[in-house]
């Protein structure tokens, strides 16, 4: 029976982060997985907007909550802030009922009602609780000889997801590049932030939050960043050359959304999963992975001809 969910865009994949969008409906037709995506959806507020006031940032994100409660079905957020937020406030809403009253005083004039009946879940883990042996049962083309940075950002792990440990470090994101034949680097950066929005205010020392990042990545060997955050993928390729000019470091590592890999991975043409858009290209380093697999397949079958 095919699985179904609430999907919330957010503003991002509808612009800059399309690529996003099309690989995320990609893999999740392959893995059995249906995305409706919420009508008349409305921003999350972003990061800064519960700042400035709590009330309407936390109306904002329950009456995406609530349209998605109408048809009894739980959200996914592609966006690590838009899951952060909707997460944050349908936790929030339940826990404080006085709170939870305002908001439905305000989603009224909606003929809306918020009662907290649904979870919210990042798109990586909806597609991890399918089990990593599901999704290795998927993969055509693994993605052998690719060495992958799995960046986290500071959001993915915050909450952490239900039944994973707080005392150690995630692994799940590796995990998944392992299931789909990568192989995973380790660098200690991943949790780090990307700067966010800081590159709008603080500009140096957000490009100096960024060099450190793709440093660490370089270091580690990898021949990508893999990210799940559309604000995550801008910074760390939109402000590759900015970096190079503002520390004299010569950076060009191709940065794609984990759904990309996952959907060259499982024979998804890279043209259907946005791949070839990005500003650092990407089609040299996959073109490199899958040569790799050729000569391993070919190595192989002279082995076994010889036996």
């Amino acid at each position: 029976m095919k699985k179904k969910f609430a999907y919330y865009p957010g503003c991002s994949l509808e612009t800059m982060a399309a690529s996003y969008h099309v690989s995320a409906v990609e893999v999740g037709s392959k893995l059995g997985i249906e995305f409706q995506e919420i009508e008349d959806w409305n921003c999350c507020g972003a990061t800064p907007y519960s700042h400035i006031d709590e009330l309407l940032a936390q109306t904002l994100c329950a009456r995406n909550l609530a349209i998605a409660e109408k048809e009894q079905l739980d959200v996914v957020a592609p966006c690590n802030a838009c899951y952060k937020n909707l997460g944050h406030a349908n936790e929030h809403l339940k826990e404080d009922k006085d709170l939870a009253e305002h908001v439905n005083f305000a989603l009224e004039a909606d003929n809306l009602s918020y009662a907290g009946t649904g979870s919210v879940h990042h798109l990586m883990h909806v597609f991890v609780a399918e089990g990593f042996d599901a999704i290795k049962a998927k993969v055509t083309h693994p993605l052998t000889g690719l060495k992958v940075a799995p960046y986290y950002g500071c959001l993915l792990v915050r909450p952490r997801a239900q039944g994973e440990s707080r005392e150690t470090e995630p692994r799940f994101f590796e995990n998944l590049l392992s299931a789909i034949g990568a192989t995973p680097v380790d660098y200690p950066f991943r949790f780090r932030c990307c700067g966010g929005s800081l590159i709008a205010t603080g500009r140096q020392a957000a490009l100096g939050m960024l060099r450190d990042l793709l440093r660490g990545a370089r270091q580690a060997k990898a021949d990508i960043i893999a990210t799940g955050c559309p604000l995550c993928q801008v910074n760390l390729e939109c402000y590759q050359s900015e970096v190079n000019r503002e520390f004299g470091t010569d950076f060009a590592i191709p940065v794609l959304y984990f759904t990309q890999l996952m959907g060259v991975a499982m024979g998804v043409a890279p043209k259907k999963l946005g791949i070839g858009k990005e500003l650092v290209d990407a089609k040299p380093v996959l073109a490199c992975a899958a040569r790799a697999r050729s000569a391993a397949k070919e190595s192989h079958g002279s082995k076994v001809g010889k036996s």
